[in-house]
């Protein structure tokens, strides 16, 4: 197994500006076209990759670094954008990691996936998990809306850099590493790799080393 199979990376890119922000909603919406249609894609290779797992145990590599892709692509436009503010920097119309800029993701590919697991840990074993994603996260449909954990903290933030010109640090720590928990459960939905993701806040702008514990938030 690889030492550290996930890798979410996000480093507050200072200095921000301190109104950016309130339009960032504007500036997101060509991202956010062409996120939907390759969700779409992404769908469909989630059920095409399902079927391969199963009769073969492998993530064929091609549609492995889909939707790699696709989750590093959705991290860079969060990170930008409102679950993170973390940079101004427009974030690149790219599948492929981006060494510089300050949102990474990055999977390892596994050899071999478990054919049996893949039954059952994206809907029965993910469930808690999906629970705790719904508070980070936050939950939207016709019945009720909550905003999440990560989005107040973001928009504590979001206030204080307008009028003090400066992000908390000790906040976007916590920010990270509560959109760290958020992506390693998708990675686990997605089929990527069979780890279970830890029940525990990894806090800080790196990932954390095994064996290393997390930075203080």
């Amino acid at each position: 197994m690889d030492e550290t199979p996930i890798r979410v990376t996000g480093r507050l890119d200072e200095p921000l500006s301190r109104w950016l922000w309130l339009i960032k909603w504007i500036t997101i919406i060509p991202h956010l076209i062409v996120l939907w249609f390759l969700f779409v894609g992404f769908a469909v290779v989630w059920v095409v990759a399902l079927f391969a797992i199963l009769f073969t145990g492998s993530y064929p590599r091609a549609l492995f670094d889909y939707s790699v892709g696709v989750l590093r692509w959705s991290w860079r436009v969060a990170f930008y954008s409102y679950s993170a503010l973390g940079t101004d920097r427009y974030p690149p119309f790219t599948l492929k990691d981006v060494a510089d800029y300050p949102a990474r993701l990055e999977v390892c590919r596994p050899e071999r996936l478990s054919r049996g697991l893949v039954l059952v840990k994206w809907w029965l074993l993910a469930l808690p998990q999906y629970a705790i994603v719904a508070v980070l996260a936050g939950t939207w449909n016709a019945e009720y809306s909550f905003p999440g954990l990560i989005a107040l903290l973001v928009f504590f933030s979001a206030v204080l850099l307008l009028f003090r010109g400066r992000y908390p640090a000790q906040t976007f720590g916590l920010i990270v590493g509560l959109n760290r928990w958020v992506l390693r459960v998708a990675v686990y939905a997605s089929l990527l790799r069979d780890e279970y993701p830890p029940l525990r806040l990894d806090a800080g702008e790196v990932e954390p080393a095994p064996g290393e514990p997390a930075a203080q938030a």
